[in-house]
């Protein structure tokens, strides 16, 4: 046998526990056949030397928009604006443009003040500002002119009782909907350029948390865009449960709504697939949206659920009943409340023990829901970076009783729950290493320990990122560990997260991401070497 690949002269951290390291991996096809004495006198048509870099499966990011992503990087971004002056001056520089101003990385905590549909009257015409969280957004007047009564009644109003423009959940969707839908050609240019940053980073499987409709959907026909050109990466499209229509389905089916043709998790290849029903129950804790049982501390206010109860829980049992894996999205404790509520519910009604239901973000559990999610056999996907970037915030918002419970990680362990690790980008940084380096400190980027009894090892942070992400994805077969049969998906780093000091984690570099043997990202030159 001639193998494609082989990897030597460094240090493979298998992430397998039957063989939790090696010195060389053997490479034929696409995927891995052997390790060390299996494969090292076996010839090779590309010897690649580590020179003693890292070698570890591919990180999953478990949760990500990469259309979103892409749009961000390449549209105005104020995200670096002291004040709302600032803001203006910056938007007002840019060039004109029929059409609809669209802008990046708005954070009403990092200014003097929120921005309001004045201050974007002063700028021009359709001028639609996206909150960081994805949940919100600030609009100029003209753009709230062109909305329904019924949703402007939705609408924060100031002290003279008119529109500021700041609109969140569902009167956002509606502005969404004005602005809708983008072209094929932008949505696939954006999802390369998301592609390629989780490229960068170590990333070998994207789910994208969301196509065709709800909150991040860019188009009905979205799917179409990822199918246009090579993505770097391997990617899992989650389907947003908007796409439900009812059916007329033979009675022995039990099935009532469906997406049409009856497609479902599970139908693509290896590198592009359909993944889990995207269903939405509540907001975020930055918009202060996120659905609490009590409320945020020092404000009058616990948050929203995304719609009528009715509605949420018909999609989830006709979702299950479709044979969806599901997606649920529940950030506050309210929110997991109705989460669990319906998808045990599901499972009276149509009992699926293989379902491997999730639930998005999981930001803040109470420790009388954590038992409910392990008996459930329900995945936590949370994104630990939202505490390394805004924990000081959500710490205080949540007060000292509730923010230990705020993105948990050991206590979901403990109960054998398995984890899945993800980013959410762009609402923060995407890197899986700097994730990583969060779970073991529990350290705010100002240095604020949040929940330091949910601290977890290095070797459990890691699995998070690669066989936990994998498990929720359904692709644990597949990924996740360097081991014969699986895919030839690597992250090589420069210095092995096991050994280095925690705190130099987040900035370990990543010299190469290898896709299925091929390099999607090779800093280092090791494909030439």
């Amino acid at each position: 046998m001639i193998l494609d690949q082989r990897y030597v002269n460094g240090r493979v951290v298998t992430m397998d526990p039957a063989r939790p390291v090696a010195n060389e991996v053997g490479v034929w096809a696409g995927r891995v056949v052997g390790l060390d004495a299996d494969v090292a006198d076996l010839p090779a048509r590309r010897v690649v030397d580590l020179d003693g870099a890292v070698l570890l499966p591919g990180f999953v990011d478990a949760h990500t928009h990469l259309a979103w992503a892409g749009r961000a990087s390449r549209t105005a971004d104020i995200s670096r604006c002291a004040t709302a002056a600032q803001v203006v001056d910056l938007l007002r520089a840019l060039p004109g443009s029929a059409g609809w101003l669209e802008v990046a990385g708005y954070d009403h905590r990092a200014l003097d003040r929120p921005l309001t549909s004045r201050d974007l009257d002063l700028v021009g015409s359709r001028v639609y500002v996206q909150d960081l969280s994805g949940h919100a957004c600030v609009v100029s007047g003209d753009v709230l002119e062109l909305l329904p009564a019924s949703v402007l009644r939705e609408a924060q109003r100031g002290p003279d009782g008119r529109p500021t423009g700041f609109l969140a959940e569902g009167a956002q969707t509606a502005v969404r909907a004005l602005r809708l839908p983008y072209s094929l050609d932008e949505i696939a240019s954006d999802v390369a350029l998301g592609a390629a940053q989780c490229a960068r980073e170590g990333v070998v499987l994207a789910a994208e948390a969301g196509v065709g409709g709800g909150l991040i959907g860019s188009s009905p026909l979205e799917v179409e865009a990822y199918q246009r050109g090579d993505l770097p990466i391997r990617v899992q499209l989650m389907v947003s449960a908007d796409r439900l229509e009812p059916v007329v389905a033979h009675v022995a089916d039990g099935i009532r709504r469906a997406v049409p043709l009856g497609l479902r998790t599970g139908l693509g290849g290896d590198r592009l697939s359909i993944g889990a029903l995207k269903l939405w129950t509540d907001g975020g804790m930055m918009a202060r949206t996120a659905a609490l049982t009590e409320p945020y501390a020092g404000l009058d206010t616990a948050g929203q659920l995304q719609d009528d109860p009715d509605v949420m829980r018909a999609a989830i049992l006709d979702g299950h009943a479709a044979g969806w894996q599901l997606a649920v999205h529940a950030i506050g404790d309210r929110a997991v409340d109705f989460a669990l509520d319906a998808l045990a519910e599901a499972q009276r009604v149509v009992p699926r023990p293989g379902a491997r239901h999730r639930v998005e973000h999981c930001g803040l559990v109470r420790p009388d829901q954590l038992d409910r999610i392990a008996g459930l056999g329900v995945v936590p996907v949370v994104q630990p970076s939202f505490l390394w970037a805004y924990g000081d915030d959500y710490a205080r918002v949540m007060g000292p009783e509730r923010a230990p419970w705020m993105y948990r990680g050991r206590a979901f362990l403990d109960r054998g729950i398995v984890l899945a690790g993800s980013s959410d980008r762009p609402v923060v940084d995407g890197s899986p290493l700097r994730a990583v380096q969060f779970m073991v400190e529990r350290l705010s980027r100002a240095g604020a320990a949040i929940g330091p009894d949910e601290a977890v090892t290095v070797e459990e942070a890691l699995r998070a990122y690669t066989f936990g992400g994998a498990y929720a994805c359904r692709l644990e077969h597949a990924l996740g560990r360097v081991a014969p049969g699986r895919h030839a998906d690597f992250a090589v780093l420069e210095t092995d997260p096991l050994t280095c000091e925690v705190s130099r984690i987040g900035d370990i570099g990543v010299l190469a991401t290898v896709v299925g043997g091929d390099f999607a990202h090779d800093a280092a030159g090791l494909a030439a070497g």
